[in-house]
């Protein structure tokens, strides 16, 4: 049986993005129906990832148990539903830090191929943003665009070729439901 696996961004796709940064979880907040579209997939036998940049860390705005209360809150209104978020990968370095992992480089989806063994050909990559996209690409994922966060301004840009676009999560969601 093949693996159904959605990779999710974080900021603008599952919770509201900030430029600020968000930096606690107090400023974690939702989108709507965010959550449920994650619970509802997971509860259908989709193993729901997420893979977030984070250079606020690499800035100081946050401390990484900040980061590890965020990714809980997470997890406890996903399992409130029914469901479970799968591995959550977060690239902790500033843009000029010459890692291997921030979007749109392709370290954090690749480290969720080798955790669950898998290929990514195919594999759809849910965010908002044109380095979302990039890293989608240069692991052959599906590129998903959703129009919430920094979404309908990364719409202003030429997207990869095949990119599919969605209002939002929860759009995401019920395509893929009724695919299954």
């Amino acid at each position: 049986m093949v693996m159904k696996l959605l990779i999710l961004d974080r900021d603008g796709v599952i919770n509201q993005d900030s430029d600020d940064y968000i930096k606690s979880v107090d400023e974690w907040i939702p989108l709507p129906g965010a959550i449920t579209a994650i619970a509802d997939l997971s509860k259908a036998g989709w193993t729901v990832t997420v893979a977030t940049n984070q250079s606020g860390l690499a800035r100081g705005y946050y401390d990484l148990a900040a980061l590890d209360a965020m990714h809980q809150q997470l997890r406890k209104l996903v399992a409130e539903r029914g469901g479970e978020v799968g591995l959550i990968v977060y690239c902790p370095h500033g843009p000029d830090d010459g890692c291997a992992c921030r979007k749109p480089k392709p370290g954090m989806l690749q480290s969720i191929a080798a955790h669950y063994g898998v290929s990514l050909a195919g594999i759809w990559f849910v965010g908002d943003s044109l380095g979302d996209l990039q890293a989608a690409v240069a692991v052959d994922c599906q590129p998903v665009l959703v129009k919430t966060g920094k979404g309908m301004r990364t719409l202003g840009n030429d997207l990869p070729a095949g990119s599919l676009i969605f209002e939002d999560l929860a759009a995401v969601a019920a395509h893929l439901l009724q695919q299954d």
